[in-house]
């Protein structure tokens, strides 16, 4: 099950870049509104049978781009201890999915790595998996593993106080 489905694709960020950065490169970019259709599963009949497959394999890289996302967002979930896939995907899991995923979609991309959106989504979905993946981060307040750093640890019939002067 990946984190961000189909649908959620077709809104944010669109069919439209989705069929530009998912066509094969040798070959016309998938029209937006078939892409859209793939996308949404819905009616393709007006296409003819090249541009439908042209269009499930822009799909497939898609899948691709998504199940590699999922893959390294896995990883740091595995590393703080969540069992997965997680489910249902907390909405912060399911927008680093689409993030990392429309990233790498964009490898090819030229452009400033400074002041381009998709690498600055990127970088910080990667720096709060890192968080999550410490304990300093919390996928919210259905977060069975709560986040423990800086936070003293209580134990039944002890005070901070107590516990504090018995190192001296």
């Amino acid at each position: 099950m990946a984190y961000v489905s189909h649908m959620q694709l077709a809104e944010r960020p669109g069919a439209q870049e989705l069929a530009q950065v998912a066509t094969d490169r040798h070959k016309p970019i998938v029209d937006s509104a078939l892409m859209d259709a793939t996308l949404r599963a819905a009616d393709r009949s007006e296409w003819g049978p090249d541009d439908v497959a042209e269009a499930d394999a822009a799909l497939q890289r898609i899948d691709d781009a998504v199940a590699d996302a999922d893959g390294l967002i896995n990883g740091y979930l595995r590393k703080r201890g969540y069992p997965v896939p997680i489910s249902p995907a907390p909405r912060i899991v399911t927008a680093w999915s689409r993030d990392i995923a429309r990233y790498f979609l964009h490898q090819d991309r030229l452009s400033s790595e400074g002041n381009d959106p998709i690498v600055r989504a990127y970088r910080d979905a990667l720096k709060l998996l890192q968080q999550l993946a410490d304990g300093t981060f919390s996928l919210g307040a259905d977060d069975d593993l709560t986040t423990t750093a800086g936070m003293p640890e209580f134990r039944k019939g002890a005070t901070p106080v107590r516990d504090a002067l018995q190192d001296y």
